[in-house]
C-alpha cells in the first residue's frame, strides 16, 4: 500500500509523462496527416486532453470505489 505522498508523486509523474508523450506524438502525427497546428495550438490541445484524462480517471476511480466491490 502506498503512502499518500507516494500516491501524489506517482499521480503527478503519470500526468507529466502523459503530457510529454502526447505532445511529442502530436508533433509527429499532425504533419504526417497534413494538419497545420502551431506549437501554441499543440500545447492547448495537449492541455485539453490532459484535463479530460484527469477527469475521466477520477470518475472511473470513484465509480469503482463505490460500485466495483462486487
Amino acid at each position: 500500500m502506498q503512502s499518500r505522498k507516494t500516491s501524489l508523486i506517482e499521480s503527478f509523474t503519470q500526468t507529466f509523462v502523459g503530457i510529454l508523450v502526447s505532445f511529442i506524438i502530436q508533433l509527429i502525427i499532425y504533419p504526417f496527416l497534413d494538419i497545420k497546428v502551431s506549437v501554441q495550438q499543440n500545447i492547448f490541445i495537449t492541455f485539453v486532453f490532459t484535463i479530460a484524462s484527469i477527469i475521466r480517471g477520477y470518475l472511473i476511480r470513484r465509480y469503482f470505489n463505490n460500485y466495483g466491490k462486487g
